[in-house]
């Protein structure tokens, strides 16, 4: 296995302001840099305590690059379906050369009805404008004279500047949420994979990384991909300690996470089969339930490197971990001395 961290600020002005957060996270990424971790990544979202604080991943993780030395930046994801394609390959060009190659470009499909409403896109075209928007950006960064002709976009013959630092273009992943269909596109573009246990079952996920594997497999691309998986976690000496600090604060994401995606309790998209249910699953969130199924880790160094074997167990040993140490509002040092631990105690028994 090897670890990187993940950031997701569920957080608001009335609990912390946008600088402070910003500041706190990009110390934990230096931290992240010194203590050998793989990447440090971020979402995009926009509008709520629910990833708000990160419309845009593209200057942070620029920031971060500027601050850091040899750690991995990953766009976790970023949508394509609310961004012209050259504006959007552009500046990501920008941010591989700026950090000397040391881009992951994810892609995600977006799912927040409040979102797509916002930028007036249509739930329905999701899927197609997703593929049309990666597929766009793929050949803007490698090749000349593209010509994109879609019911969304219209241009070329163009060729970008700049180029990306890395060639043909960095790695691309993208995210899937549930779906098997689209882990298997993935896998037959030869594109790697970024994926989410919390919002699926144990057997989902089997079965959506099993169709990543035999489509890029069945498609010929050399190497089995890369697969990142995400999990938050909580991390302490005392484990009782860590696991009510988890408690608190997986509550405080599930609650922010149900006000964000309450248009769904009325919105339906053929697009997005099932989603009428996430809110009130997002209502029932049990955090025991969650640690008993390893959704979450939380504990001892112990405790959660048996976790993290599990993990292994079921879903392969080849992974890349992206931890999300920090929530948000937790105060800085607690994140920090659970960075510290995880590295001298849970990593060195699992890396290779």
């Amino acid at each position: 296995m090897k670890f990187g961290i993940s950031l997701f600020p569920t957080v608001g002005p009335d609990e912390r302001s946008a600088a402070e957060y910003y500041d706190d996270s990009i110390r934990l990424a230096q931290l992240a840099d010194i203590l050998g971790f793989a990447h440090v990544q971020i979402v995009e979202h926009y509008l709520t305590e629910y990833g708000g604080y990160s419309p845009d991943p593209v200057p942070f993780l620029t920031a971060v690059a500027a601050k850091t030395n040899r750690i991995r930046v990953v766009t976790g994801a970023v949508l394509p379906a609310f961004a012209h394609p050259v504006t959007l390959a552009g500046k990501l060009a920008m941010l591989d050369n700026l950090s000397h190659g040391r881009l992951d470009v994810g892609f995600g499909r977006a799912f927040l009805p409040a979102e797509f409403a916002v930028f007036g896109v249509s739930l329905d075209e999701s899927r197609a404008k997703f593929t049309a928007g990666v597929d766009a950006c793929r050949r803007l960064w490698s090749e000349e004279d593209v010509t994109v002709d879609t019911p969304w976009w219209r241009f070329g013959p163009v060729t970008m500047l700049p180029r990306p630092y890395q060639r043909p273009h960095p790695p691309i992943f993208v995210a899937s949420a549930t779906s098997s269909e689209s882990c298997a596109a993935a896998g037959r573009a030869g594109y790697h994979l970024q994926a989410v246990p919390t919002v699926t079952s144990h057997e989902g996920l089997k079965d959506m990384l099993a169709a990543y594997r035999a489509a890029r497999a069945e498609a010929g691309h050399a190497g089995p991909g890369h697969i990142q998986l995400k999990f938050t976690c909580y991390l302490s000496e005392d484990s009782a300690r860590a696991v009510e600090g988890a408690r608190h604060w997986e509550h405080d994401y599930a609650e922010k996470m149900t006000r964000a995606v309450e248009a769904w309790a009325s919105v339906r998209s053929a697009d997005y089969p099932g989603y009428e249910k996430l809110v009130e699953k997002a209502k029932q969130y049990s955090f025991d339930t969650s640690l008993r199924n390893v959704k979450v880790l939380a504990g001892s160094p112990t405790e959660v490197t048996e976790q993290l074997s599990t993990v292994a167990e079921w879903f392969g040993d080849d992974l890349t971990v992206s931890l999300l140490f920090n929530p948000g509002r937790m105060p800085p040092a607690e994140a920090e001395r659970s960075i510290d631990l995880f590295a001298a105690k849970v990593a060195p028994v699992l890396s290779h």
